[in-house]
Order: structure tokens, then sequence, then C-alpha cells
């Protein structure tokens, strides 16, 4: 009997800070009420974070690209409305650019407490956000397994299409995501392992558990794992975009890849599997680079420009996005690649106030004015 094709279902995990809109700078705690009214017109898509300056919005599962859309702009409108009523708006960005994490305090909840206690400085420091996605792929741990092994060759490049944490505590930090800096020092993250089959990774997360180091494999935070709570493939390497239409791409563009691999599994074929060493250096390079200096291609062995890279995945994935109905968002990576990353837009708006003559701590604000603009954009349909 054939097994049934995976669904492709998709699902966007979004973090957002809280700012003061007439500070620009990070709340020290959000307003317990805002979470309440967000939860009362979300319905279940709304949680707290780790820090209480967060928020998280999910979608449901989304049949397509389309739901997907419809559902972010709810929950990005939703969430803005109800913090402009505290004097506060959200913002889509990885970093915030100057406001320190020693003024801000973790969520009052069992986990987030925790993990404040078990991992410290390094969980203190973590004022940083991201988007996840999840890619339903049926009841097949197997394929689960197989596809995490091939997909993350492709983690750099949606790492570097996202981009979006340049500033920390005020200061260019040369990387175009410096989210990873922090992230990275947390146990269980980065690349995943290889794993020959399900049984063998679940083998791995039990020594961990029956060592009392872990509850369940909701604690590996690694750039994209098989969820611990749902049968999908949950990318988590991307920094939030600020404009939704970026996010939107960068999830239809995940989904694609691996409904791509999953044709060539079908044709007994599968991408070539390369060693966490040459990965980490792409890692590295969308790390700091973002889109402008290309990445290593490891069958050609030389540095590719990104564009050309882009060009060639968007070509193997052409009939997968049409497929999926996501084609829209796939040509928008060629708009991502022209006119740059939310990182790129943040040093320009704060190269264009430094010039216009804004003081340093004004050209900072003017970026969280652009961030908080962006976020609550909403695109025309």
């Amino acid at each position: 009997m054939a097994t049934a094709a995976p669904p492709f279902t998709l699902g966007i995990e979004e973090e957002y800070l809280l700012v003061d809109k007439e500070t620009r700078a990070v709340t020290d705690k959000a307003p317990e009420s805002l979470f309440e009214e967000c939860e009362k017109r979300l319905k279940g898509r709304v949680a707290h974070e780790f820090l209480s300056s967060q928020i998280e919005v999910n979608t449901s599962v989304c049949t397509d690209i389309t739901q997907a859309r419809a559902e972010l702009t709810e929950l990005r409108t939703t969430v803005a409305d109800v913090a402009d009523g505290y004097g506060l708006a959200p913002i889509a960005a990885s970093t915030h650019p100057f406001s320190l994490w020693e003024s801000q305090h973790h969520t009052d909840r069992a986990r987030y407490n925790e993990i404040a206690r078990d991992i410290q400085a390094p969980a203190h420091r973590l004022m940083i956000c991201g988007m996840h996605v999840h890619v339903g792929l049926g009841d097949d741990d197997e394929l689960r397994i197989d596809l995490l092994n091939q997909i993350s060759y492709f983690l750099p490049h949606l790492l570097a299409l996202s981009t979006s944490s340049p500033f920390w505590r005020g200061q260019d930090t040369g990387l175009k995501s410096y989210r990873l800096s922090i992230f990275d020092e947390l146990p269980r993250t980065g690349l995943p392992n290889q794993f020959q089959s399900f049984s063998e990774y679940q083998r791995h997360v039990q020594v961990l558990i029956d060592a009392g180091l872990i509850e369940d494999a909701t604690k590996l935070w690694w750039d994209v794992r098989p969820s611990g709570r749902f049968p999908t493939l949950e990318m988590r390497i991307a920094d939030v975009c600020p404009l939704m239409e970026d996010a939107l791409a960068i999830a239809a563009l995940f989904t694609c890849i691996l409904r791509m691999l999953y044709r060539l599994k079908l044709q007994n074929q599968r991408w070539r599997i390369y060693s966490p060493m040459l990965l980490e250096e792409n890692r590295w390079r969308a790390q700091r680079y973002g889109l402008d200096e290309g990445l290593v291609d490891f069958g050609k062995g030389a540095v590719i420009p990104f564009g050309l890279l882009l060009d060639e995945i968007t070509g193997l994935i052409a009939e997968d996005a049409e497929a999926l109905g996501c084609t829209a968002q796939i040509t928008h990576l060629k708009t991502i690649r022209e006119r740059g990353t939310g990182a790129h837009r943040q040093l320009a708006a704060h190269a264009e106030a430094l010039a216009a003559g804004a003081t340093p701590d004004a050209a900072l604000a003017a970026v969280v004015d652009r961030l908080i603009l962006e976020t609550t954009q909403v695109p025309e349909a």
C-alpha cells in the first residue's frame, strides 16, 4: 500500500518586542491585561514569551500560504491595536537597537523560571526574537528525519534572507544577525545532528531525559528540529522579519524546499549530506554578511554570490511553488535580494538619520520608528 503524500501544511510563529512609543525603548514589563485582551481577540493564537516584554503569535495549521497570510495579517494588526492602548507597539526585529537586557524581567511561568535558573546569564541576555515555521509532513517520522538531515544545507540561505538584528546595546555589531550570537550561548542550539533513523533520534533524546537534563524534545533548540508536539519539521534559524511579506516568502521557501526534497526521495535520490564543519561556515557567513558576500557552493568549492544561489534554488523549486500556490511569495525573494533585508533597512535608517544631523540616540530612535512602521504595515492583497 502506497504511503500518502505529506500535506505540506504550514504554521508560522513570530515573536515581537513591545516598545514604549514615546521613549522607543523596550518596556520593562508588559501589562498582563494586554495579553488577556490579545487572547480574547485571537483565541489561543497568542502567548507569553521568555521575557515579560515579549509576545508570541501563532497561526493555526494553514493549508496554504494564502491562509497563512490572512492569519498573520490579523495577528500583527491585532497585537498592534491592543498594544497601542497601552502606549506600546510591537516590533518584528530580532534585537532592539539600543535597549539593555539588564532592565528586563523574565515571565513568571514554571518553564521560564526553570530556564532562567538553569542557564543563568545566557538566559538573562535573551532579549531576542525569532520566526519559526512548521511544515506538516504527516505521520511518517522516518521522513521527518530523512528531510531533517537534508534541509540543514539550506538553513544558511534562509537565515541570510531573514536577517534583522544588526544592532545590540546601541552599537552596530557588524553582523546582520547578531541574534544568533546570543542564542548560541544556550545549550542544544545550532545545526542538528545527523540521524540514521527516527529511533536513533529518539534514543539520543531519551539519554538526556533519563539523565534528568531535559523533560522532552522541546528543549532541543536546534536551527531545525522534529517538533515534539506536532508531526512537523520546525525551522527556527530565521530572524523575525519586520515586513510581513518577507516572512511569508521565507516560510514559502522552506516549505517548497521540503517538497522538492520529498520529490527527490520519490525518485530514489536525495540532496548530498555535507559535514557540520562545512555547513557551519555558511551559517557564519549568513550571520555575518546576510546576502552581501555570498555563500559557499560546496559542489563547486567556491563562494558564489547570493543572487546566483537564489536563482538556482528558485529554479529547483519552481514546480513546488506552483503546486503549493506560493509562486508570488517565491518571486518576492528576488525583491528581498534587490532591496535588502530588515538588517539593511535598519542600518540605512540609522545612517540617514545621522546624515540629517540627528544625535546618536535620536538616530537609534529613528530605527525603532522604522521598525514600528514596517511591523504594522498591512500590504495590499
